[in-house]
Order: C-alpha cells, then structure tokens, then sequence
C-alpha cells in the first residue's frame, strides 16, 4: 500500500509510549506504530457510524428507544455477565 508522509503533533506521552513499543519490539518503527493506531480509529469509526445507522433505522421503526429500556439492558447485560462469570468459577456446574 502506498504511503503518504505527514507532519502531526502529538502529546508528549503519547510519543513516549510509541517509542517504547519501538524499544520494546512491538512496533517496527513510530511511523507504523501511529499508522497502524489510525487503522484502528478508522475501524471504529466505521463500526460506529454502522451502529448509528441500526440505532436510527430500529428508532425510525419502533420509536425512540427510552431511559427505561435502555436500564432494563444495563439489567439484562450485567445479570448475564455474572452468570457466564459464575458458570467459569465452577466449571462443570450448569
């Protein structure tokens, strides 16, 4: 894939922790370590603008989803999240 070359200000943490993963062996340079960070943001962003769009065609079907539903999920997902929990504390017990 072609490259274009950038000029970028970054924070000076965030340039030490991409030296580090140079030094560290877990990048092969900066450059590849802030491309490959920007990758990932792409990918979020997509991934994002995909759920914004399910969000908004289930809201134009079904209406807005609400305060209420939403705690309801919030319910759901940490009552399941503790039982897949439980279920590897005690593997065998179902």
């Amino acid at each position: 894939m072609s490259k274009k070359r950038l000029t970028v200000s970054v924070d000076v943490d965030v340039a030490a922790a991409g030296a580090a993963a140079v030094a560290q062996g877990r990048a092969e340079s900066l450059s590849g370590w802030v491309n490959e960070a920007l990758v990932d943001k792409v990918a979020k962003d997509l991934r994002l603008a995909a759920l914004a769009g399910a969000v908004a065609a289930h809201e134009a079907e079904h209406g807005v989803i609400g305060h209420g539903e939403l705690a309801e999920q919030a319910r759901a997902d940490r009552d399941a999240a503790a039982a897949a929990r439980a279920a590897v504390q005690r593997p065998g017990a179902a």
